[in-house]
């Protein structure tokens, strides 16, 4: 019989998750052993796991560097687990003892904060209190991450037999019994604070990456790159962490009924959150450096060698001499020679700048030059050249003035001295600078050799008109005589700006005297310079075949402009037929009668060409009504991460050509095209000058397809993404370095189109007078109160106006394309979308979240679900009932109080695009398919195409309708939510300056003075919106983070 058991394969090996927590080091501890110091010690508490490190005597910024490692029981489910570090102090080295050892604070962690092993950054946290009544101050350094391993049956076996308690005290004794304690000394506590400092401010090159991370529990992200870049494949199963022999450990076992407890928290967007990023952006500033606020300080310098090429003078005999520029890494060629009428040949001119992408310290280190040679075009033939040592290059930094060019002798060799072949001098300057430099932009660049269309540029937006044309009676018109009896005529006044048109109503005509009366107003939008003529024409709709009574051109430059609502004369304009050449009066046509307009271009208004929840300016058209600017928005772009591949070049390789483009008020930016990149770096920063803190700047990343001169077809950049900020969630003079996704809505549904990293700061000062009035200001200028348009005409104007600033982008060098405008304006955000209703329904039912709450806490009060709650509500009421001049400014104390706690969950960057609020994560495709469709409709027979397009047409004012809706909730949440921080300290101190006042003054006499004041006299009114509505409404809303 056969014994051999049966050889199957064995099992596959289990993977097992750990968590380490390596606590390197605190900060500013507080002094709780009575002797002005503290010995303090860290326990961490994981998943039923608490850990601790060891004591460290008697210092206020201790270093332990110590690893806690802790094992993952679910890590499908690790975003739902906390992580509670606690700070204490070691009673047993203080001052006389205590019963317990003091507390010095604590951090909680979110399981979405940890990063995987080598993504990890040294965080410093701020410690938070446990109470109310708790006093915490200083930070603590940590290094968290986690990584997986395959799991030793074994060792599993002997980890779920926990030793016993007595067991573990003698494995692991307490610290005090394994180290040797100092003396009791002063002075080495305050060599060790000064010398801590002292190497954090000066030894930036031994300093580990830090990363100030400050964010509340839901929205903290610590995240390594995207999935785009591969993650360290976990350590071998030998390799062992070694800890300090002084790490206690102690077990805790599970709670009653097995399960563990897990925070009912939202679970993140994961991969479409925006997260801080590891930059070095601001670390090195020392504290005039950040008073003064340097230009260019949120982007990391970029070094080019510049070489300018100005003329030469002297060469041999030559047809079209070009220069050649050679570098161990870089081969460039200039363009042909250009020879001035009535000049030698001899001395040809180029005037052009090469940046050349260079390291300075490999090219000290390895010896590198740089060489300049002239050849001639036709033959190939070697003119002269120039050797340059890179190490004796001179380095220009701005603000120097620029390095001027300088005659260098053209060399050769022995050879070709003798024989004539070479002679004749140079002129060029050579120098290494930066980005920076005001050359870099005309510049040819390394990294973006197709100049035409890859320099980066500053465009700015059209000046833009609103042009009133009120028509208001027209004589002498040639009416047909052969009409029907008891026929009124129909005529109509059809006015027409460039590619803009509106009619009038039907007029109504005056018998006695035969005029037509319509007293009707129409608005376009005109455009600087003023070169467009207006044409109004009268025609005769009476018959089916509409007939022309008359005409008359307008130039738009000789229409009187006004800035506020005074009165404008109307003047009469006399109507010529069909032959005439035009101009008004005297035109030289036939006379067919005279036509009464009021014209006038209005400068009082602001021409929106952005949609109202994204705008970035209300400044109106008119400059002598605009107010000093209150602060400036400076904007680094540093580069993208993970791009996928938009075309395939060279049999079928993918590549990307991207280049950024932002938008803030009238300025746009564009910047140079990285060529066959997915990780392109830029590197520029660009500032605007900012008038309303309650703006949006928007960014977008777009493939560059008309770089290619090759193209035959014009061929539209493709867009790759586009992120808002909201200014007003900017806190003063910070400086926000984040990575934000790029997402980009399809017919097939979400896609994300990688990663774009950007540096933002917002320099103005906090509560300044300037900067709190800006918030008690009307949103808009004052003639849009005064005389305000519909709705449906602005989005007809709004139209109009994006349409025209894409038309005069698109004709700079390099060209905006319209695409690429409109995407930036949105000038698709008010079509119909069942997405977009489905998420302004969710935000409506977020905001009532807030009353169901309420309505829900007081039907728990009143099912005295917990008593005492109940009998302190009910104490409460008598209290309120008994002196009732205390319920008003309970409830403004009340709301101080909220808005204070709501101060630790405050929003720590710049929110991004919200995939959930635009409910776009599990959206339906035949809903996709029905926002991508167009208007009329091709999915359906001609009869149900009308239907279904009168019925998206009438739903689209009722997605606008939700959406105001929804903002206004969202506005009464900001209040306390500090999303707008200026804007939540500003109504905090005034609800608590009511507070004072009500405290002070009796109700009787408040409530008689506010019955008086909402009673007033009209005469006593004013017409404009009072300070506290205009706050309310610049409060920002959820509405910029809508996709």
């Amino acid at each position: 019989m056969n014994t051999t058991p049966f050889q199957s394969d064995p099992p596959p090996s289990r993977m097992q998750r750990k968590l380490v927590v390596e606590v390197v080091e605190a900060r500013n501890l507080l002094p709780k052993d009575g002797q002005g110091s503290s010995s303090a010690y860290v326990v961490v508490d994981f998943d039923a796991q608490k850990k601790r490190t060891s004591t460290k005597f008697r210092d206020l910024n201790p270093i332990w560097n110590e690893m806690l490692d802790f094992s993952v029981n679910d890590p499908q489910n690790m975003d739902y687990d906390e992580l509670d570090i606690e700070v204490y102090n070691d009673k047993r080295f203080g001052n006389g003892g205590g019963r317990k050892n003091h507390f010095l604070g604590r951090v909680k962690i979110y399981g979405s904060q940890f990063s995987r092993r080598g993504d990890e950054g040294l965080v410093y946290f701020p410690l938070e209190k446990k109470s109310v009544f708790s006093w915490i101050r200083g930070e603590i350094g940590l290094k968290i991450y986690y990584y997986d391993e395959v799991a030793d049956e074994n060792m599993d076996s002997h980890q779920q037999q926990p030793p016993q308690p007595q067991e573990a005290d003698e494995q692991f004794p307490p610290p005090q019994q394994m180290q040797n304690l100092p003396p009791e000394k002063p002075s080495p506590e305050e060599g060790r604070v000064f010398e801590s400092a002292q190497s954090h401010s000066y030894q930036e090159s031994q300093q580990p990456p830090v990363i100030i991370v400050e964010e509340s529990p839901p929205q903290v992200v610590m995240q390594g790159p995207s999935d785009n870049h591969p993650p360290r494949p976990p350590s071998p199963p030998h390799e062992v962490h070694r800890y300090p022999p002084e790490v206690r450990k102690m077990q805790v076992g599970r709670p009653p009924g097995g399960d563990r407890i897990r925070v009912a928290a939202k679970r993140p967007n994961g991969d479409f959150s925006p997260r801080v990023i590891n930059s070095k952006i601001g670390a090195s500033e020392t504290t005039m450096e950040k008073k003064t606020h340097h230009p260019y300080n949120l982007v990391e310098p970029m070094q080019y060698l510049f070489v300018r090429i100005v003329k030469a003078r002297g060469l041999p005999p030559n047809e079209s001499a070009y220069v050649k520029v050679r570098t161990s890494n870089h081969f460039v060629r200039s363009k042909p020679a250009v020879n001035r009428p009535g000049e030698p040949t001899d001395s040809p001119e180029w005037n052009q700048v090469f940046a050349l992408g260079h390291n300075r310290t490999d090219s000290a280190a390895s010896g590198a030059t740089l060489e300049i040679s002239a050849w001639d075009a036709s033959s190939e033939s070697f003119l002269g050249g120039v050797c340059f040592d890179l190490s004796e290059v001179p380095v220009r930094d701005p603000p120097d003035s620029p390095l001027a060019p300088q005659w260098y002798r053209l060399e050769g060799s022995a050879a070709d001295q003798n024989s004539g072949r070479v002679s004749g001098d140079i002129q060029l300057s050579v120098w290494i600078g930066t980005q920076v430099d005001e050359a870099f932009p005309e510049a040819w660049s390394s990294d973006a050799p197709h100049v035409a269309h890859t320099r980066s540029k500053v465009y700015q937006s059209p000046k833009l008109w609103y042009l009133r044309v009120t028509v208001l009676e027209a004589q002498d018109l040639h009416i047909a005589p052969n009409l029907p009896p008891l026929t009124a005529p129909e005529v109509r006044v059809k006015a027409q700006l460039g590619f803009q048109s509106a009619r009038t109503r039907r007029g109504s005509m005056n018998n006695h005297s035969g005029s037509f009366h319509w007293h009707e107003d129409m608005i376009f939008v005109a455009g600087e310079p003023l070169e467009d003529c207006l044409m109004l024409m009268v025609e005769d709709r009476t018959s089916k075949e509409p007939m022309l009574l008359g005409h008359a051109m307008i130039p738009v430059s000789s229409i009187e402009q006004r800035i506020d609502e005074r009165f404008v004369p109307s003047k009469w304009h006399a109507l010529e037929g069909e032959g005439g050449g035009g101009g008004g009066a005297g035109g030289g046509g036939p006379y067919c009668g005279r036509i009464s307009l009021r014209l006038c271009l209005e400068g009082g208004y602001h021409v929106l060409e952005e949609a109202a929840h994204v705008c970035s300016d209300f400044r109106p058209t008119a400059k002598q009504l605009w107010k000093p600017p209150i602060g400036i928005l400076e904007l680094g772009i540093l580069g993208a991460r993970g791009l996928l591949p938009m075309k395939a070049k060279n049999g079928g390789k993918g590549s990307t050509d991207a280049y950024c483009v932002a938008k803030y008020g009238k300025k746009w930016v564009r910047t140079r095209t990285i060529t066959d990149s997915f990780d392109p770096r830029w590197h520029e920063q660009y500032t605007w000058q900012v008038y309303d803190p309650c703006t949006v700047l928007t960014v977008g990343v777009f493939d560059n397809w008309r770089m290619f001169s090759d193209v035959s077809d014009d061929r539209p950049d493709t867009r790759i993404g586009k992120i808002r900020i909201r200014v007003s969630t900017l806190e003063s003079n910070k400086v926000y370095t984040n990575s934000y996704p790029l997402l980009v809505l399809l017919p097939s549904g979400l896609k994300k189109m990688g990663e774009i990293e950007v540096a933002v700061r917002f320099a103005c000062p906090s509560l300044l007078p300037d900067v709190c009035a800006a918030y008690g200001q009307p949103l808009l200028p004052r003639m849009h109160y005064i005389r305000p348009l519909g709705v449906a005409q602005q989005d007809a104007l709004r139209g109009a106006a994006t349409k025209m600033v894409a038309a005069w982008l698109a004709r700079a060098e390099p060209p905006l394309g319209p695409e690429v405008v409109r995407y930036m304006l949105d000038a698709d955000s008010h079509s119909w979308s069942m997405r977009k209703s489905k998420a302004n329904w969710y935000r409506i039912v977020g905001v009532l979240a807030w009353a169901v709450g309420l309505a829900k806490w007081l039907d728990n009060i009143r099912r005295w679900r917990n008593p005492v709650t109940t009998v302190l509500v009910h104490i409460l009421y008598l209290v309120l009932v008994w002196y009732p001049d205390l319920v008003v400014p309970t409830a403004f104390l009340y709301v101080v109080m909220i808005g204070v706690w709501y101060y630790r969950f405050r929003p720590k960057i710049p929110a991004g695009m919200d995939i959930r609020l635009s409910q776009a994560e599990t959206v339906d495709p035949d809903e996709l398919d029905e926002e991508f469709d167009t208007i009329p409709s091709s999915r359906r027979p001609e009869v149900i195409r009308a239907r279904y397009d009168r019925l998206r047409i009438l739903a689209v004012r009722v997605q606008t309708i939700l959406g105001d809706f929804a903002a206004q909730g969202e506005r009464i949440q900001a209040l306390v939510s500090w999303r707008d921080p200026r804007a939540t300290k500003l109504f905090i101190t005034i609800c608590l300056v009511i507070t004072i006042v009500l405290y002070v003054v009796p109700a009787k006499m408040v409530a008689v003075a506010l019955g008086f004041y909402y009673l007033r006299h009209p005469m006593f009114r004013d017409t404009m919106p009072t300070a506290s509505l205009s706050f309310f409404r610049r409060l920002p809303s959820l509405s910029d983070r809508l996709i």
